[in-house]
């Protein structure tokens, strides 16, 4: 398994992570992950029957850079504010040492919508399965999959989950 200090941090990572998307923190994002990080949203049905198609799928730090510039220059839509509740994770797997290692884990999830003029809503809801790594700054997603439950998703899904 793993150690108390590991624990606190990846507790912080899922801590911080929530607190960069619901306050709009874009420039924060991409650094959550390493360079090559992969970040996807895919239905629950597609990933269990081992499908590929994703709602978003980004394969690099690179892309999720360009979709911050998305979000803040070319993308419009009604503005609204996210608040994520991340439940405690779930160790999956540690396997490696040093630069090798891994930790991969799962953490449910709930993301709710506010818009200004509208009562809070249920947004998005499901589970992130990660793949996470150890850098000298702390650790990173080598991978994020969020999988949502629900097969009906809002039309369109601006900011990250």
């Amino acid at each position: 398994m793993i150690d108390f200090a590991t624990w606190q941090s990846l507790l912080q990572l899922h801590a911080d992570y929530a607190a960069a998307l619901d306050s709009a923190d874009w420039d924060r994002w991409p650094g959550f992950f390493t360079e090559d990080g992969r970040y996807a949203l895919i239905p629950r049905e597609n990933h269990e029957r081992g499908f590929p198609l994703a709602t978003l799928r980004f394969e690099s730090r690179g892309m999720l850079i360009d979709r911050v510039y998305g979000i803040r220059e070319t993308l419009f839509h009604d503005p609204y504010y996210q608040r994520h509740v991340i439940g405690v994770p779930r160790i999956l797997d540690v396997a490696g040492e040093g630069a090798g290692w891994r930790l991969r884990s799962e953490a449910n999830y709930a993301v709710f919508r506010t818009k200004p003029d509208r009562p809070s809503t249920v947004f998005n809801v499901g589970r992130y399965l990660d793949t996470i790594v150890r850098r000298p700054d702390g650790l990173q997603f080598a991978e994020r999959l969020c999988v949502y439950d629900s097969e009906m998703i809002p039309n369109a899904i601006i900011y990250p989950i």
